[in-house]
């Protein structure tokens, strides 16, 4: 069981995503199999989703997201050698034997003296990196830590999560009182059962599903009772939060799991990236969350909840303590709106 505990020491000092350039559109993936893309794109609630180059593998999409990041850090006091710990959550590790956080640890500079892991939870294994990472600055065996969620999702050809299965990566700093925090890392919690809804064994190279599995017992359950879970720990109510970020498999999931838990549209709409780059596994919350601690305003509370198949959410809540103005040219809004369309040869 795990305690309640209010984070006295832990905030924000960095944050940052990678939305990668190309896009394919749902309607261009239903041509190839003889759908109808209007109707599957308005059944999922996406009209298109990022995909990594031929070049871009999780490694690559985790620096980026990471040196995003460290610009945001402020004061002259943080250097990269300062991170205690990289932990990077994915399902799409280049290596099976082989850790991503060293790679990306020895790409950004951060010298010998680091703990890191590959994290893997289905889509929330970032998110507990996040906490993690808190629990190890407060407990005071670090001053610093870089939380990365990345995927370059895989699915096979003519399944349902082709139309969605994007790529990204989002990544966060935690750091102690040395460091100017952006925003306060206050509380979290987590939800966990043994769910199979979707998986990939050793050795294939594309996860299956079952789909009677994936909605009420798997996505809405630990979604939706993750959060009241926390609601009810901390004495919170939904109300009180300016922001709501929940994992965004499809456009229709999150609304309906809001609609549910009291989310107004209000609270969802800066979050809400799914529309536009799909899903992007272990960036997804991330990356709504990202995007709230961008164009969020000082004082505002932040609620996050992520999903992890198999099944499990973490949930977090962060309150932002001053309004960002730092690397506004890599905001995940302006990524978005910078794209190129492919084709689906050249995807494949």
């Amino acid at each position: 069981m795990l305690n309640k505990f209010k984070f006295k020491n832990v905030g924000v000092i960095g944050f940052g995503a990678h939305v990668p350039t190309y896009r394919i559109t749902v309607d261009e993936i239903a041509k190839v199999h003889e759908k109808d893309g209007r109707a599957i794109a308005a059944s999922l609630g996406v009209k298109e989703k990022a995909v990594a180059d031929r070049d871009e593998d999780t490694v690559s999409l985790a620096v980026t997201a990471a040196l995003h990041s460290l610009k945001r850090v402020q004061g002259k006091l943080f250097k990269p050698k300062d991170l205690g710990a990289v932990l990077v959550g994915s399902e799409s590790h280049p290596y099976a034997v082989k850790p991503t956080g060293s790679v990306v640890a020895e790409i950004l500079g951060v010298g010998r003296e680091y703990l890191t892991a590959d994290l893997e939870f289905a889509c929330k294994a970032g998110t507990t990196a996040m906490i993690v990472i808190a629990s190890l600055i407060e407990a005071g065996l670090i001053e610093a830590g870089l939380a990365i969620g990345a995927d370059v999702a895989q699915s096979r050809r003519g399944d349902a999560l082709e139309y969605t299965a994007g790529a990204g990566a989002a990544a966060v700093v935690l750091g102690s009182k040395k460091y100017p925090w952006q925003a306060k890392f206050e509380a979290a919690s987590s939800f966990n059962s043994d769910t199979p809804d979707f998986w990939r064994r050793a050795g294939q190279k594309f996860p299956a599903h079952a789909g009677r599995f994936t909605g009420e017992p798997a996505y809405f359950a630990h979604v939706e009772e993750g959060t009241r879970q926390f609601l009810k720990k901390f004495r919170q109510k939904i109300g009180w939060f300016n922001h709501v970020v929940l994992h965004m498999p499809n456009g229709k999931f999150p609304k309906k799991a809001a609609a549910r838990l009291g989310v107004t549209a209000g609270q969802l709409k800066t979050g809400f990236i799914v529309e536009k780059i799909g899903n992007p596994y272990c960036a997804s919350a991330m990356t709504g969350l990202v995007k709230v601690l961008e164009e969020g305003r000082k004082n505002q509370k932040i609620l996050m909840t992520s999903y992890g198949s198999g099944a499990g959410s973490d949930s977090i809540s962060l309150t932002i303590l001053q309004k960002n103005s730092i690397g506004k040219d890599t905001d995940v809004s302006e990524q978005i709106k910078k794209f190129e369309y492919i084709s689906y040869s050249k995807l494949c």
